[in-house]
């Protein structure tokens, strides 16, 4: 197991800009150590023969395909509006002289 000593810790927890108990400060610096292992663990696997993924899913768009629309939604616009003048919409007057 990999050990954190305090002034690591300590440089993680003023970057994190966290302000921590001394239990709390003996719990995250365990986890630390267990998280450390265990990216060790992971280190030793072999990975020779495995392709680099971009995604986790088959590379399948799941989304809707992008298309490009240039479309004047104008004449909804004023359709829809409570008053319009020149084709431009009418708003009540906010600020006062």
């Amino acid at each position: 197991m990999q050990r954190i000593d305090e002034q690591t810790f300590a440089q993680v927890e003023l970057l994190a800009k966290l302000s921590l108990s001394k239990e709390e400060k003996c719990y995250a610096m365990a986890e630390m150590e267990k998280l450390l292992t265990y990216m060790d663990e992971l280190q030793e696997l072999d990975t020779e023969e495995v392709d680099a993924m971009v995604h986790v899913l088959p590379q399948v768009n799941i989304f809707r395909e992008d298309v490009v629309t240039n479309t004047d939604g104008r004449a909804m616009l004023m359709k829809n509006a409570p008053k319009s003048k020149e084709e431009q919409l009418v708003v009540p007057k906010t600020i006062q002289s």
